[in-house]
């Protein structure tokens, strides 16, 4: 058995140091794999809104394309499965030696450690059919995602229900009335039992909620991912108990999670408002061609008026990675989401007493994702948040946009498989904002969609504006940093701003010096970070 090494030029992204490839694949293997294609013309930078009914023939696939991918299917022996002009996909049949002979590449089968799950990779980057393709999705089932969820290891300083994290965070009212919230799954499943027991010790009705297949993903509870589940749909569900809950459940791999986010932004039968991510792996181990086309599916979600929020990640600024470099998650680090990073919060009755950078990594119990992005460039509304730049001097996107608590030791109580569990990681913040997003939308009765602009023309306004801590590589300061972003939410106070009503009365927890701008962070000298015993590897994971 072999070790395939990082450096290998063909792969151009940077991959696990186990992995081993362990023999080639059998041509007449059946494969299913997802051709993404162009679309019909660019979208505009900022992306803008488009109504929903113009979209497909303005931004869809082109016809033309379309046809030209299905002649070159033909001419290779690919059975095509179908077609969506609007998720600008072509899904296609082959065995492995038709597809290698299409595509270029030599396909293998490959684990992650010995004695582990073997997947179907390749050995390069596709070479695509012509400019109509920009992805060849499926040809390399490596998972490629990781659940940022951490279950309390030691006995937690404190912890809160989401409803009570709603109060301490002067979440507006509502209940999430005319919202669907979308929450993206690449593993685990939730039972209705678990969920209807739930709820009921809240004191509320159990929110509905559906499961989605994709790539025949489903609900499949019964592994350690269920916490990452039902996390998502306990905290977003608790505080947004009327809206619709839609849960996609894909493949862990590049084909699945990009074929999620484009049925979730496209689907015409229950139009989503709200997507929430809590998976997500580090910038440089995805593929050029894959993130591309990620970034597509998710400006279709923004151009749809769809708020994104994402996980940044639970290992500090390295993002688990062990170069000694700051790292920033994807697609945390994609502009066109919400990235949410974590705090450790403490509390006495409804009122905050203390709210700094979740870093837990000398005690193994995770610390926030956050720093600058070293692929994507820095968008306008960033322009004055102060960003850092990227080691190397890349002037990129800063992560997090936002915060919320997530040190498991002041975690979120939590129902999984019938326990009860103290959980937390910016696995909780995603659906934290997704939840506070849909009552933002109820109470302005508009979807804010790519909400980033807004929020950062509030200047903090509507913030707890976190100052202490720092996450490895960056230090916590006023306003904006690279952290905790603009810092939690003052529910009641962001409305306000957003609504253009003025910032409103704000709760004395909330009065804090504000400061309007602040030299670049300077980077701090971190511990190396001590490893975890998740089954993750310290990006999140049940004990």
């Amino acid at each position: 058995m072999r070790k395939l090494q990082n450096t290998a030029p063909a792969m151009r992204r940077q991959l696990p140091s186990t992995l081993r490839y362990c023999g080639a694949c059998a041509p007449d293997e059946p494969l299913d794999v997802t051709l993404v294609l162009r679309r019909r013309q660019p979208l505009a930078r900022p992306v803008p809104r488009i109504p929903r009914a113009e979209f497909v023939a303005q931004y869809g696939a082109d016809p033309a394309d379309v046809e030209r991918v299905r002649a070159f299917g033909r001419q290779h022996g690919m059975q095509e499965l179908a077609c969506d002009m609007a998720c600008r996909t072509v899904h296609w049949r082959g065995d492995a030696g038709s597809l290698q002979e299409a595509f270029g590449v030599k396909l293998g089968r490959y684990e992650l450690a010995p004695g582990g799950a073997s997947f179907i990779g390749c050995n390069r980057e596709p070479t695509l059919p012509g400019p109509a393709v920009i992805a060849v999705l499926g040809l390399d089932r490596r998972p490629v995602a990781h659940p940022h969820f951490m279950i309390a290891r030691a006995q937690p300083a404190a912890t809160y229900t989401p409803v009570q994290i709603g109060q301490l965070y002067n979440f507006p009212a509502g209940d999430g009335t005319g919202q669907t919230i979308a929450i993206l799954e690449l593993g685990g499943g939730y039972r209705q039992s678990d969920l209807d027991t739930y709820f009921s010790g809240l004191g509320l009705k159990t929110p509905q909620v559906s499961a989605v297949s994709v790539d025949g993903g489903s609900n499949q509870p019964g592994s350690s991912a269920d916490a990452e589940v039902m996390l998502d749909i306990e905290v977003a569900g608790a505080l947004a108990p009327a809206a619709t809950f839609l849960v996609y459940f894909a493949p862990n791999t590049d084909q699945g999670f990009y074929d999620a986010i484009a049925q979730a932004a496209h689907s015409t039968s229950q139009l989503a408002t709200v997507m929430s991510i809590s998976w997500g792996g580090p910038e440089d181990s995805w593929s050029a061609t894959s993130r591309n086309a990620m970034e597509t599916a998710l400006e279709d979600a923004v151009a749809l008026g769809i708020t994104v929020s994402v996980a940044a990640g639970d290992s500090g600024s390295s993002d688990g990675e062990s170069d000694g470099q700051p790292h920033v998650d994807y697609p945390a680090s994609s502009a066109s989401t919400l990235a949410c990073g974590g705090t450790k919060l403490l509390s006495s009755g409804t009122t905050i007493t203390s709210e700094v950078v979740w870093n837990e990594t000398a005690a193994g119990e995770g610390a926030t994702g956050g720093g600058v992005s070293t692929v994507f460039t820095r968008p306008p509304w960033q322009a004055n948040a102060n960003v850092p730049k990227a080691p190397g001097g890349f002037v990129g996107r800063g992560v997090p946009d936002v915060a919320g608590n997530a040190d498991p030791l002041t975690g979120y109580d939590v129902l999984v498989d019938g326990q009860s569990e103290v959980v937390g990681g910016t696995s909780a913040v995603a659906p934290l904002w997704a939840a506070l997003v849909a009552r933002l939308n109820q109470q302005l009765g508009k979807s804010l969609g790519h909400a980033n602009a807004a929020l950062y023309a509030t200047d903090g306004k509507g913030f707890h504006d976190i100052t202490q801590g720092n996450n490895g590589a960056y230090q916590a300061g006023p306003g904006w940093d690279a952290c905790t972003g603009w810092g939690s939410p003052d529910g009641v106070v962001l409305l306000a701003a957003l609504s253009g009503a003025g910032t409103g009365s704000e709760p004395a927890q909330s009065r804090r010096r504000k400061v309007p701008s602040k030299k670049p962070a300077k980077p701090v000298k971190a511990a190396k970070p001590k490893p975890s015993n998740s089954r993750s590897g310290g990006r999140g994971g049940r004990r």
